[in-house]
């Protein structure tokens, strides 16, 4: 299974995911599973922010040599399941892929771009959060 976290620019909210979600099941040994992350408007190949980096290694997380990536179609056609950081991220998405396969993290979770470390460390405390109560529903099957 194929799954694709979606925030607009890619630098922030969606490397968090990525890479948190990553540990999650790594650290509960689920197996079949890739993760990815894209952003609607991302500008292909900007660096995560530092503030993201230091967020997610207080979690154990190194997601240092991400690199930011826009969605495709050819992205669009290989995703099982996407799993949106806003319910607008979603909403643009459902016009491409069936609403299905699209998902929203928690209630929304709010863009931290800009802010200070501890900004960002809530946000990624709430992505981890919503992660682990979520966790069924993003790896079941589309």
């Amino acid at each position: 299974m194929k799954i694709l976290f979606v925030c607009t620019g890619n630098t922030c909210r969606s490397p968090m995911a990525e890479g948190l979600f990553r540990k999650i099941v790594f650290d509960k040994k689920i197996d079949n599973i890739e993760c990815s992350s894209a952003g609607l408007f991302a500008m292909t190949g900007d660096e995560v922010s530092v503030n993201s980096v230091k967020a997610c290694e207080r979690f154990g997380v190194d997601i240092s040599s991400h690199r930011a990536r826009r969605i495709t179609s050819y992205i669009l056609d290989e995703t099982d399941k996407f799993v949106c950081m806003t319910k607008e991220h979603a909403s643009s998405l459902s016009l491409y892929v069936p609403i299905e396969k699209v998902i929203v993290l928690g209630d929304g979770i709010p863009d931290p771009y800009g802010a200070n470390l501890e900004t960002y460390m809530m946000c990624a405390n709430s992505i981890r959060t919503a992660l682990s109560e979520q966790l069924r529903e993003i790896i079941s099957e589309a």
